[in-house]
């Protein structure tokens, strides 16, 4: 869980709870679990029922200001007006790419940083996901990737990335559109954020207006082996996607330097209790580098790595906008997916990463820099 200091300068892994509750402070559903929200709403003498509306305009429409949310009671308008003035994200720049319809929302922070968040269509009609940032920058290091390179790195707040949800859904629902998933794949790595992107994941399940199912809600790492621990014993309904970058520990060192210290063997085999746990498949995600991890070999190593743990592989070509890296050619795809499929026998998909020529995609987010 997040220490103090949201300053990230290394992987490290604090512990205690960072969210801390008082019955005096500002009352901001955002910042609490929703079971916490309702007692101290309780203990300043409002309602379950108005707390709910509170908590509905707030998360589920992005209404801050109480006296605009219309058939509410006076005590809550009375007492709410005073405890409660949530802050919010300005948005910076919307902008849609004119190739595949994603969309970028970027937006400032109070401390004058930028974080960037994704529409992403469906393909069932009128549907989108929003692909959310938990950090500003990530100290994971992975040297394909944009959001590695920038300077300035910290943890979001819950409410901060609750709210990037909340400017999504109004976008979408002028466009006619509604959001029906979530995906924690933006800037940052989320399980170094960890219980503030539990807390914002549970809030978006919340029955609430448009609330995403929690089935529909996926959060990803590059696995840090701890935090995959303690996310398969909550037993929670979210979903968990790894990413490998390369099946050997010296390759991915290379790839994806922070994250390396944590064995892939051990990662594996937590996966494996994972999918044991949960009694379904995991999702592995692999960046796909021409020359660097997409050999027959390089499938081969894989597929023994996996062995029989049920899984699900998305194959993601990269975007470096550096040029360092390249996504593999026709021709390297296909002998690698090939060669997969023939050795691993599980399914495998080739994840389309859009928005590129709006810097939207997958390694390509750097808060507008």
């Amino acid at each position: 869980m997040a220490a103090k200091n949201n300053t990230l300068q290394t992987i490290t892994i604090p512990h205690g709870d960072e969210t801390h509750f008082s019955s005096q402070g500002p009352l901001d559903p955002r910042e609490l679990t929703p079971e916490n929200f309702y007692e101290q709403a309780l203990a300043r003498g409002i309602s379950k029922h108005s707390a709910r509306r509170w908590a509905s305009a707030v998360i589920g429409k992005g209404i801050y200001n109480v006296e605009t949310i219309r058939s509410e009671s006076q005590i809550l308008k009375t007492r709410a007006v005073h405890i409660a003035t949530p802050p919010s994200l300005k948005l910076y720049d919307h902008v849609r790419s004119s190739v595949d319809q994603f969309e970028k929302l970027v937006f400032k922070t109070h401390d004058d940083l930028s974080i960037e968040t994704v529409l992403i269509p469906l393909h069932k009609e009128n549907a989108v996901s929003v692909c959310v940032s938990s950090q500003v920058g990530c100290a994971m290091g992975c040297t394909f990737c944009a959001t590695a390179r920038m300077k300035t790195r910290r943890n979001l707040q819950t409410w901060e990335i609750l709210d990037q949800v909340a400017h999504a859904r109004t976008i979408a629902q002028q466009q006619g559109r509604t959001i029906t998933g979530a995906v924690f794949m933006g800037m940052g790595e989320p399980f170094l954020n960890f219980s503030r992107v539990i807390q914002a994941a549970d809030w978006m399940r919340h029955p609430l207006q448009n609330a995403i199912s929690g089935k529909a809600i996926t959060i990803s790492t590059v696995g840090i082996l701890p935090r995959i621990r303690q996310f398969t014993d909550m037993s929670l309904p979210f979903r968990l996607s790894i990413s490998l970058g390369a099946a050997c520990d010296k390759k991915r060192a290379r790839l994806v330097p922070v994250a390396a210290q944590f064995p892939i063997r051990d990662i594996i085999e937590e996966a494996r209790r994972y999918t044991k746990v949960r009694k379904t498949r995991i999702n592995l995600s692999y960046v796909c580098i021409s020359g660097e991890n997409v050999s027959e070999q390089d499938a081969q190593e894989l597929a023994k790595l996996i062995g029989d743990i049920p899984v699900r592989i998305d194959l993601i070509d990269v975007t470096d906008e550096t040029k360092r890296y390249a996504p593999p050619t026709r021709q390297e795809l296909q002998v690698f997916r090939d060669a997969l499929a023939f050795y691993l026998k599980q399914p495998i998909a080739r994840r389309y990463s859009g928005g590129s020529d709006i810097a939207a995609a997958c390694g390509t987010l750097a808060g507008a820099s």
